[in-house]
């Protein structure tokens, strides 16, 4: 590995550490080597609206950053936000030499910074673990290429592919050490997506607990002709934490006790056999979401497969074994031919207490 290999390699490492508390923003880390190429400053993107990494890092600094090297997994950014321009802190600072993982596609940064930096007289060296940058930020990338957020579908069967039992029986497949993972990913995430079936036939709260660094909006798929319930712990909760109903343009449910408990209701226009999911992460994506969690039941699951919506799985695969007619996890229209299924990009295979998660990634490069 060589010298700048190894402090890419921990830029990275630091910008993972803003996972759930920066989105929309990207997660950016950075290192400050000074002339000698000893390591005089480190930082990363904190929280949505505060000091970019860069800024972090050259402060830790100070003067013992002039002439020498930043290094950062994104360029730096040239416009005013929330923040001021951090190529105005990178030519303050006077280091001399700038390596960075990627471009910003951002339109208010889009190769700027990397001009102004150049125009300035430093060396600048691009495309260092690009790869590896690309990765970490894919939902941001997503959302900027297509204005929907990154979606990451979750469930928990048994060794035979069960959701749950004929009955419906589903508490718990998977173990306490999964579900702990669980709450976790959903601190994490802007929304959880479940559909009315899954409301009505396990009443969830769809929060993190304990909670995370995000409030996830909680948000009720459907379009069939059930009720909501009166009773249930989303309706109850909905002032503590967002509710978001959508359903069809043309409805008869009986929806307005719960916006007046709190609840917010979006009209979507019908899909393929349902609510158009298209239009559903067009929403989220304007709401400036990154991240969603579907979590069920197998018809909504399904609906978001017949979409090619799902860029991510999770998948708690318990050792138990129930048989009979129980649900699989992927309801809807399904494919014709194996050959037609989506190809994976990445797969990552941990064991969790006496449960094993598949976590596999599909989306084509960004």
């Amino acid at each position: 590995m060589t010298t700048d290999e190894r402090w890419m390699t921990q830029s990275l490492a630091l910008a993972a550490r803003g996972e759930g508390f920066v989105e929309p923003n990207p997660m950016v880390g950075a290192v400050v080597l000074d002339a000698n190429g000893q390591l005089v400053g480190e930082g990363w993107h904190q929280k949505f609206g505060g000091p970019h990494a860069e800024v972090h890092a050259l402060e830790m600094a100070g003067e013992r950053a002039r002439g020498g090297t930043l290094y950062g997994t994104l360029e730096p950014c040239c416009h005013f936000g929330k923040t001021p321009p951090c190529t105005d802190a990178v030519l303050k600072a006077g280091v001399s030499r700038v390596v960075v993982a990627m471009a910003d596609p951002f339109p208010k940064v889009d190769g700027g910074g990397l001009t102004i930096l150049r125009n300035a007289g430093l060396e600048v060296v691009v495309g260092l673990k690009e790869a590896e940058a690309r990765r970490l930020n894919a939902p941001y990338l997503k959302r900027l290429k297509t204005g929907q957020p990154w979606v990451i579908a979750k469930w928990a069967m048994t060794l035979d592919g069960k959701i749950a039992t004929s009955t419906g029986d589903s508490k718990w497949i998977s173990g306490e050490e999964s579900r702990r993972r669980v709450h976790e990913l959903r601190g994490r995430v802007d929304a959880v997506i479940v559909g009315l079936g899954t409301v009505i036939a396990d009443d969830p709260l769809l929060t993190a607990r304990p909670p995370g660094p995000r409030v996830a909006t909680r948000v009720v798929l459907f379009y069939r002709t059930w009720e909501l319930p009166n009773e249930a712990r989303l309706r109850s909760t909905a002032k503590e934490a967002p509710v978001l109903l959508a359903i069809p343009h043309a409805h008869t449910l009986n929806v307005l006790k719960w916006a007046r408990d709190g609840a917010e209701l979006l009209e979507l226009p019908s899909g393929d056999g349902g609510l158009s999911i298209a239009a559903l992460l067009t929403e989220l994506g304007k709401r400036g979401m990154t991240n969603v969690l579907v979590e069920g039941g197998s018809g909504i699951l399904g609906s978001f497969h017949d979409a090619g919506a799902i860029d991510e799985t999770w998948v708690f695969i318990a050792p138990k074994l129930i048989g009979g007619t129980g649900p699989g996890p992927i309801g809807g229209r399904g494919l014709p031919r194996i050959d037609d299924a989506m190809k994976p990009t990445e797969t990552h295979i941990e064991q969790i207490g006496l449960d094993t998660l598949v976590i596999t990634r599909f989306t084509a490069k960004l």
